[in-house]
């Protein structure tokens, strides 16, 4: 199973062109995924997107694939205008339960910030089911990303502390339609660094099976994280290239991952695709 998780910054390039056809691209160069994770999908917020809904564009653009899109911020204006950005999850193995978790927001009136999320989907693969959270965290406040990654691992906690079964049957009532799964994918962009303490609180490698562990050290124990952004984009990022997306998995995951690796070619975006392949 291939996994990508990409900041796309609505398809804006380090050109200032905004192209989703050209994600498209990269994304079959890349060799395609089963399993794609995309932040910042912008729909009708016109300094962005031109005014364009996103998310159908990207849903039209991966047929193969079940697009799950939810918003982070969603504003209702006149005339029955509605903007929303948030993040894309996209699978072609079958999507059985999708959740949308609003992280904390923490002095929300007085930092400069937006909402954010935690994009959760069930997929049902061909070896079992897997949870997949799809995340972008706070970029100007480092007590809401704290207050965030505390969120996250709450919900893994949850997952881990009562597994249930999926339910195989057609429900028609949303009490028994719910399962908890341990084993996870925790991925996005976190808008911290290696460096950061914060880092340390998920990269949980010592504490068990069930919590998370950094997919990049598991596969490259010696070498220092592959920049995921700053490579083209001087002028967003004056820090130079530097990591801040990341693939978190579960152990039971990390024991079945093949290869994890950054495309540091593509300029489509300000951020780099980031890939995991996993032996399922």
């Amino acid at each position: 199973m291939r996994l990508i998780t990409w900041n796309i910054q609505w398809g804006k390039g380090c050109d200032g062109v905004v192209d989703p056809v050209r994600i498209a691209r990269d994304i079959a160069a890349m060799g395609g995924a089963d399993i794609l994770c995309f932040q910042e999908i912008s729909s009708h917020f016109d300094a962005l997107d031109g005014g364009v809904d996103q998310e159908e564009i990207f849903a039209k653009l991966f047929p193969d694939h079940r697009a799950v899109f939810r918003p982070a911020v969603e504003r209702h204006e006149g005339g029955g205008i509605v903007r929303r950005f948030g993040n894309m999850t996209l699978s072609r193995f079958p999507v059985r339960h999708v959740s949308n978790h609003l992280l904390p927001w923490p002095s929300a009136a007085s930092i400069q910030s937006m909402r954010r999320q935690a994009l959760e989907t069930l997929i049902e693969t061909p070896s079992g089911p897997i949870r997949v959270t799809n995340t972008h965290l706070e970029y100007h406040s480092a007590e809401q990303r704290r207050a965030q990654v505390d969120r996250l691992l709450l919900l893994q906690a949850e997952a881990a502390s009562g597994e249930t079964p999926i339910q195989q049957s057609d429900v028609s009532e949303p009490y028994a339609a719910n399962a908890l799964v341990k084993s996870a994918i925790l991925c996005g962009d976190f808008n911290l660094e290696p460096s950061d303490p914060v880092y340390s609180l998920l990269n949980q490698s010592a504490r068990g099976d069930a919590l998370y562990r950094d997919s990049w050290r598991i596969v490259h124990p010696d070498r220092p994280h592959a920049p995921t952004c700053g490579i083209f984009d001087s002028q967003q990022w004056a820090q130079g290239p530097h990591c801040r997306d990341f693939i978190f998995v579960t152990g039971d995951l990390g024991r079945a991952i093949k290869e994890v690796a950054v495309n540091g070619q593509t300029a489509s975006s300000d951020h780099q695709p980031m890939v995991i392949d996993l032996r399922l």
